[in-house]
């Protein structure tokens, strides 16, 4: 009994812990009491579960400034933390990159950006169908980059303009040795959501940000 009382323990904490991680991906550096109400628990075993993970060097502390007063201790991903999550094969396409480079030019690692390109627009079309309101296609946008491993959701803004927002990017390591390809999913995602459609990227990954953000609106 006392077996499976502790395996029982040690699954559960596996779990809680994967929802940690999870959450500071999400949402980004929050204090341990925040994370415990997410999680449907105190403040306290929210923060002993963090300092496990802290321990195996996934997450760390710092310290936000309140104003007057002592500062709120936030946790966040260390750089092990992100790495839990997938990057689509990050060191194979990175030097698959670099060959086509070194080898046949830019030329060629152009023509196959935009190989890739024409394929993700006809995929992200026949995906949208028949979504004519801006929501519905930003939604199914939103599932289709979920799918492809981008952990993507979005949001209404109060100003009316949507959010589409890619809380984990797959192909970082690629992108970095090719930022072509962002450009590339940018266009991509203003050709398929419409030409009476403005789409701007806010927040970047490569520019430092934890996630990619877009602004969508009707011009």
């Amino acid at each position: 009994m006392s077996r499976h009382r502790d395996g029982k323990n040690a699954s559960h904490t596996t779990n809680t812990a994967a929802r940690l991680l999870h959450l500071l991906k999400t949402q980004g550096p929050c204090s341990s009491a925040q994370l415990g109400d997410m999680l449907g628990t105190s403040g306290e075993n929210a923060r002993q579960q963090l300092t496990r993970l802290a321990r195996q060097g996934l997450v760390a502390q710092r310290p936000r400034p309140v104003g007057v007063g002592r500062p709120v201790i936030e946790w966040r991903l260390s750089e092990a933390g992100h790495a839990r999550f997938p990057d689509g094969h990050a060191d194979l396409a990175s030097r698959l990159i670099l060959s086509v480079r070194d080898t046949l030019g830019d030329e060629a690692l152009a023509k196959l950006v935009e190989a890739r390109q024409g394929e993700t627009l006809a995929l992200y079309r026949d995906a949208l169908g028949d979504a004519t309101a801006l929501e519905a296609r930003v939604e199914r946008l939103a599932e289709i980059r979920t799918r492809e491993g981008y952990m993507a959701e979005w949001r209404r803004e109060e100003d009316g303009s949507l959010l589409l927002i890619e809380n984990h990017c797959p192909i970082c390591r690629a992108a970095h040795t090719c930022p072509d390809l962002c450009r590339s999913e940018l266009t991509v995602f203003r050709a398929v959501l419409g030409e009476d459609v403005s789409v701007e990227r806010t927040e970047h990954v490569l520019g430092g940000a934890r996630r990619c953000v877009y602004r969508i609106e009707r011009v």
